[in-house]
This record gives structure tokens, C-alpha cells and sequence, in this order.
């Protein structure tokens, strides 16, 4: 009896699933025993109402509804890294053919213990003033019908194994697709520099837009100014202390953190770039978006232009 004691402790200890998904352990593990043990003594070790037994019982004998779709929530939340909430995993999976209410989805997500987390820590670049400071011509005014017209800026930072690794992304807000990005292990203005050559390269010779940034030194640089004037960018920086001008590049590093950063563990800086790159480019092309009809940035811009 003492084998069959240790398989309960082991169900008893389920603190990481949801209560839905521990009820149907225990039940499961009683109808494996219940011919060798009695009932009553299996329901008192799994500590599990009788009532309970009886309603998953009813419940295991019927064929599940929603086996399929259960199927294919599983196989979307591991395809978007665990970072699918209910609202977008609902537009996946009409998307597959399937008709089935929000609600309907938040359930089964519950139910099978899949929700997403967003955590952000900021890395402040300003440092007093240190150059020529531009107006706030964004204005927090973040909508825009068409590319390359309104693009946002910001450095954010990572700690590996002791050493920060710092991240610098051209967003674009038309469909906040990631135009351009650089990584270093120090925040210098090489770091800036490089961003904003490969974003100066896909944006060609057409048009003016407006590049947003904080009051950071680096946006103050000559060399960066002159940069912004000489490709026809309009300079646009937050007031000073107010993030809330830049909301949408801070959206942007909350969801790479959440979905990215906090959810791996990284054996050195080379294998955190590599990482970084790729999901980068899966965020681009294959992340879809509620605001975007469940397209993807990239594949909202293609359609835009057809």
C-alpha cells in the first residue's frame, strides 16, 4: 500500500495546475485503483469529495466536445511561446475554420491552466541635458494609415550571466513591425548609430517621417541630428520624465520581456542573440496582433499595399 500512497502524495502535490486540472488526476488515479482499494479510503487520500468523483465519473465517460479545439489551443499557445492570451488564440483558431465564442476559449484556457504574463523594467537612458533637445511632434498621436511615416525609438537592457546587453528597435506605428534594431553590451551611441543606418537603408529616398524618442543623450548627439536632417526624418522627443509620450516602444519591451526574456534561461550572451534575433524575426512575421485582424506586422503591411 505504501507504492500506492506515494502515487496520491505525488497527485496531492499539484500546486502548479489549476483545481479543474487536479480533480481530473485524482479521479483518473482512484479508477486505476478502485479494483484493489476501496473507494471511500481512495477519495480520503486524495482528499476528493465523493460528490466530485461522481460528477468526473459522469464526466470521463462522456466523449469530450471540445478534444479537437482543446488539441488545437495547445499546439497555438506553444507555437506563440506561451504568450497567447485568450483573445488571440480565439482569432487563431477562426482563423483554422473554427466557429467558437471568446468566452468558450478563456474557459478551456482556464481550465487547462494557460495564461500569459507581461513584466517590464525600464532601463533610463537620460542623463541631463546634453545637447539640443527636439519638440514632442508625436504629441502621443500613435495612429497612422500608412508605412514609414511615424517611427518610435528607446534602449532597453538585459541582464546575462552578470553583464547587461542592451537592445535598440526602430518601431514602426502603423503596424508595430520591428524596422531596424541593434544589440551591444554597452550603451554607447555606436549602438544608435547602427539601428539607425539600417532603418535610414529600408526606408529609401521618398517621403519625410517623424522618429519619437526620450530625452536620452544618445538622441542628442550632433551626429545623430545631423543623421535625422540629412535622410528628411523629422526629430520628435518625449518631455522629459514622461514615458507615457513613448508608451507604445515600452508596450513593445514588456511583451519581449514577458514572452521572450523571462521565460528562458540563457547559457551565455552569443546564445541570448541568437534567441533574441529569432524571436525578433517570428514577432515580425508570425505574431499576430488583435489590432491588426490577427495578421501578423509584416503581414499587415503586405496587405496594406496590395
Amino acid at each position: 500500500f505504501k507504492s500506492r500512497e506515494r502515487i496520491f502524495k505525488k497527485v496531492r502535490n499539484l500546486d502548479s495546475r489549476t483545481r479543474f486540472e487536479q480533480e481530473e488526476i485524482k479521479v483518473k488515479t482512484i479508477l486505476q485503483l478502485k479494483k484493489e482499494f476501496k473507494l471511500n479510503l481512495l477519495l480520503s487520500i486524495a482528499q476528493l469529495a465523493k460528490s466530485t468523483y461522481y460528477y468526473w465519473v459522469k464526466k470521463l465517460d462522456k466523449p469530450d466536445k471540445y478534444s479537437k479545439i482543446k488539441q488545437e489551443i495547445t499546439a497555438i499557445v506553444k507555437e506563440s511561446r506561451n504568450s497567447y492570451g485568450y483573445r488571440r488564440v480565439t482569432l487563431a483558431l477562426k482563423m483554422k475554420g473554427y466557429t467558437i465564442n471568446h468566452k468558450t476559449v478563456r474557459k478551456l484556457m482556464s481550465q487547462m491552466g494557460l495564461t500569459c504574463q507581461i513584466r517590464i523594467k525600464r532601463y533610463k537612458s537620460y542623463k541631463g541635458t546634453v545637447g539640443k533637445i527636439a519638440k514632442n511632434v508625436l504629441k502621443r498621436n500613435f495612429s497612422v494609415d500608412t508605412p514609414n511615416k511615424k517611427w518610435v525609438t528607446d534602449v532597453t537592457e538585459f541582464k546575462i550571466k552578470g553583464r547587461k546587453i542592451y537592445l535598440s528597435p526602430i518601431l514602426d506605428l502603423f503596424n508595430g513591425e520591428i524596422i531596424s534594431y541593434s544589440i551591444s553590451t554597452s550603451p554607447t551611441y555606436k549602438l544608435i548609430e547602427e539601428m539607425l543606418q539600417q532603418a535610414i537603408k529600408k526606408k529609401g529616398t521618398e517621403g519625410s517621417l517623424i522618429l519619437h524618442s526620450d530625452q536620452g543623450w544618445q538622441y542628442q548627439m550632433p551626429q545623430y541630428q545631423k543623421k535625422l536632417k540629412e535622410n528628411n526624418i523629422i526629430q520628435s522627443m518625449s518631455r522629459k520624465g514622461n514615458c507615457l509620450d513613448n508608451s507604445v516602444i515600452e508596450n513593445f519591451f514588456g511583451v519581449l520581456k514577458s514572452e521572450f526574456f523571462y521565460r528562458e534561461k540563457f547559457r551565455s550572451i552569443e546564445i541570448f542573440q541568437s534567441k533574441l534575433n529569432e524571436y525578433i524575426r517570428w514577432y515580425n512575421n508570425k505574431r499576430i496582433k488583435l489590432k491588426l485582424n490577427g495578421l501578423s506586422p509584416v503581414e499587415y503591411r503586405k496587405q496594406s499595399i496590395k
